[in-house]
């Protein structure tokens, strides 16, 4: 194998890590709906591109009520809006009401960021209270900061908004694992078949995602409505996904480093209020086989997930078994 091809085929497996942000969506039929049983009345029945209750449910139709705040949860790479089911639920859980935005994974983040802006403006349009709480994972941090900076203008809705954003396991400092996308080095040693397989692998994206890209370098300025952004960075470090049968790590959960996380032009920003916590990449936000009590527990004591009554502390652990955890771990 010539030298080209064997850096072409490396670039490929690096770039490979990529898939490590996706997380299989529950199985269970009972979840393609959410118990609304806490929820306020809704008093809104909306159609909005992008925008669905967090569930596999073809019925993207929106029922909100105006006058209470609103969580909007965007999926990262290789994700859905029924990823973040659980967490809606969760949401639910304590009275609170949360959508889910869906992008093309394959798009250019700012196209994402831009269908983002629009979702959120329709949405601004209908809603009466203005508090409206972002929450993207990984890449979709990265799309959910974009579309709160002020590089678009933005319709007179948006600017009654008081929007928060909170980021996790987002990487602001551009993705170290396709660092051969963003390199002149590698496509001239490449004779130009670097561009080609980073496009064949990442989509529109490719570039963006590198940290020499203009998307990584000039993040712009969070827009001055921004109440705050709660950045968590995961130190994911000795993170595991999965176990085998003999309880040794099948499956590493390290995705991203913190230095992939760091980015000053996005942490010089005022509203930036960064908090590092040892977790996975996947862990953080749970699956179907991690409860995410880390990330609960962090935006409860953040005020963004209303606290638990002791009381109900009990169907709490019940209802995350359910959510999370294999059917033979159920109570």
């Amino acid at each position: 194998m010539n030298s080209t091809i064997f850096r072409v085929v490396v670039l490929a497996l690096a770039l490979g890590v990529l898939a490590a942000c996706a997380t299989p969506v529950p199985r269970d039929a009972e979840f393609s709906r959410i118990d609304e049983t806490r929820l306020p009345t809704p008093d809104l029945h909306l159609n909005i591109p992008g925008l669905s209750h967090c569930t596999t449910d073809p019925d993207t139709r929106l029922r909100l009520n105006a006058e209470q705040p609103i969580t909007i949860i965007v999926h990262g790479c290789f994700g859905s809006a029924a990823r973040f089911r659980a967490l809606s639920q969760v949401f639910a859980f304590h009275g609170q009401q949360s959508v889910c935005f869906s992008y093309n994974d394959r798009d250019s983040l700012d196209k994402s960021a831009d269908e983002l802006v629009a979702a959120l403006d329709s949405l601004a349009a209908r809603m009466h209270n203005s508090q409206l709480t972002v929450i993207g994972h990984s890449q979709g941090g990265l799309i959910s900061r974009r579309a709160l900076a002020d590089r678009v203008e933005r319709s007179p809705q948006a600017a009654d908004l008081a929007p928060r954003l909170v980021t996790i396991s987002s990487p602001f400092g551009g993705i170290a694992a396709a660092s051969h996308c963003g390199s002149t080095t590698a496509r001239w040693i490449s004779l130009g078949l670097v561009v080609p397989v980073c496009r064949l692998i990442s989509g529109g994206k490719w570039y963006e995602i590198t940290r020499p890209s203009p998307f990584i370098q000039q993040p712009g300025r969070l827009l001055p409505e921004v109440i705050e952004h709660l950045k968590i960075v995961t130190d994911e470090r000795g993170s595991c996904r999965r176990v085998d049968e003999q309880g040794r790590c099948a499956e590493s959960d390290f995705v991203f480093t913190t230095d992939e996380q760091y980015f000053e032009a996005v942490d010089s920003d005022l509203a930036v209020k960064n908090i590092e916590i040892a977790a996975g990449h996947a862990e953080i936000v749970g699956d179907h086989q991690m409860v995410p009590y880390k990330l609960i527990t962090l935006l409860q004591q953040e005020g963004i997930m209303l606290g638990t009554e002791a009381s109900r502390q009990a169907q709490l652990e019940n209802l995350l078994a359910r959510l999370y955890l294999d059917s033979d771990t159920l109570k």
